[in-house]
């Protein structure tokens, strides 16, 4: 049964991966972000991801990966003067 939060089973999955790296995790999380559903709530879906794997340790790679995708991320910033206008 296919369930809304994680589509392919990708996040299941990830965490029945024995010795699994935190590169691999990203890769993973990269994967189910493109398969969720365009308008989907995806900070709500990993927040469920997080409560429904919160028997893991948290140190473990794919709960660092779904813990940082909560994070927000950074404005970026803009250079100016004239480095930012070119030659």
């Amino acid at each position: 049964m296919t369930q809304a939060h994680d589509p392919k089973g990708l996040i299941r999955e990830s965490y029945r991966i024995d010795g699994i790296t935190a590169e691999e995790c990203r890769s993973i999380f990269l994967d189910w972000a493109l398969s969720v559903p365009v308008g989907s709530d995806t900070r709500a879906l990993v927040q469920t991801l997080l409560s429904l794997y919160a028997e893991h340790p948290a140190d473990h790679p794919m709960t660092q990966t779904l813990t940082a995708a909560l994070s927000a991320a950074e404005k970026p910033r803009r250079r100016g003067g004239r480095a930012a206008r070119g030659r």
